[in-house]
């Protein structure tokens, strides 16, 4: 059941559905009972509900639950219940199609400094229309407010287009914020450009300063050069995670028609959107007759047909040993979890866990050891060993 080069087969999603028919879920009052494909039985729980697209979850030292409802509100978990009073203190987000709250991530000495990044849709600037911005502001849980809001980057060539804003956030073992903004449904512009914001992940300190060492700083002369970016060439990345042993960042991002893909993220490399892909137009028409091309980085895995990838997690709790040292991602499209057996730099193979779960939007591994997955229209989930 392994990918040919890393990549899965045409085929694999029949493979998948034989594979794990054991899966089906068992009638329970309140909750849903699965075992995945390794005999290990777990339960799935809704803890919260009413929160309509829960775009990213993030567990508090204290154990209480940030969520970002992407129509523009941060909301909080305390003790399984969903607080009335929303916490205040965002900046003016233009919740337009995908865009609106989006992706949240707490500073790695956050329990010191309180502050919590996140990224939006922003109509910031002279142009109609808005693009994916980041920023960061303390965290105040006594007045359920955030403050010293700092806008660390917002992506220029705002548009009207409500799609492909991105966006997901991640810091690295030496302290530097990455965050991704899609390419804004301007492929032919913005993927491959050096200067318009779009199709990259950036990287930065984390108060927002510019890295030195940044792949195109030495042309920094060039006012018009977007020196945040670390690479180009993606689509509409929507996942971002670092790996716990070796600290590399890896992203998943969302192909059109297939080619969905996930990629190991390097200084200065170009991932190839549009000028190569595994993907076609939703009409079935092809955009490139290329899915490889010199100076263009393959993907380590890609989805045909497509999953619509939400986010990722790398599993490290001892509570899910099955899945330990396995990378989860969730679908938006077929609702469910796909578990990735990795080896280093490698995806070996996959398993469907967690079918029929609803609208995968966002995935957690909390510091209580527990996983959380946000469905939209489903609430927060929490999967507990039985």
């Amino acid at each position: 059941m392994k990918n040919l080069n890393n990549k899965i087969l045409p085929s694999y999603a029949l493979l998948l559905s034989s594979i794990v028919s054991s899966n089906a879920y068992s009638a329970d009052i309140g909750s849903k009972s699965v075992s995945d494909t390794y005999n290990q039985a777990y339960v799935i729980n809704t803890l919260v509900e009413g929160i309509d697209v829960p775009w990213a979850m993030e567990q508090l030292p204290n154990g209480d639950i940030l969520v970002s409802e992407r129509a523009g509100q941060l909301r909080l978990i305390r003790e399984g219940k969903l607080l009335e009073p929303e916490i205040s203190g965002l900046p003016k987000i233009h919740a337009n199609g995908q865009g609106g709250l989006l992706d949240l991530a707490l500073h790695p000495q956050f329990e010191e400094n309180q502050w919590l990044y996140f990224t939006f849709a922003s109509s910031q600037g002279k142009s109609a229309g808005s693009n994916t911005a980041l920023m960061r502001a303390k965290l105040n849980l006594d007045e359920m407010s955030l403050e010293q809001a700092e806008l660390l980057y917002k992506g220029q060539d705002n548009t009207s287009k409500g799609r492909h804003y991105g966006s997901r956030i991640a810091f690295d073992d030496h302290g530097f914020v990455y965050f991704s903004i899609g390419d804004r449904g301007a492929r032919e512009s913005k993927p491959q450009s050096k200067i318009l914001d779009g199709g990259k992940i950036y990287r930065l300190h984390d108060d927002g300063r510019t890295p030195k060492d940044n792949p195109w700083q030495h042309l920094a002369k060039d006012n018009n050069i977007k020196l945040a970016t670390f690479s180009y060439g993606h689509r509409n990345p929507q996942g971002l995670a670092k790996h716990p042993v070796t600290g590399d960042i890896w992203s998943h991002e969302h192909g059109p028609k297939g080619g969905d893909e996930i990629n190991l993220v390097r200084a200065g490399k170009n991932y190839g959107w549009p000028v190569v892909s595994y993907g076609v137009n939703y009409s079935g028409s092809k955009f490139t007759e290329l899915t490889q091309k010199q100076g263009m980085e393959q993907p380590l895995h890609y989805w045909t047909p497509s999953i619509a990838p939400s986010d990722m997690v790398f599993v490290t709790s001892d509570k899910y040993p099955e899945w330990q040292g396995k990378l989860i991602v969730g679908s938006l499209k077929f609702h469910y979890v796909a578990l990735l057996d990795i080896d280093d730099k490698q995806v070996l193979e996959q398993h469907k866990v967690l079918e029929d779960i609803g609208r995968v939007r966002s995935l957690m591994q909390g510091r209580d050891g527990y996983i959380y997955v946000g469905v939209d229209g489903g609430g927060i989930k929490r999967i507990e060993p039985q």
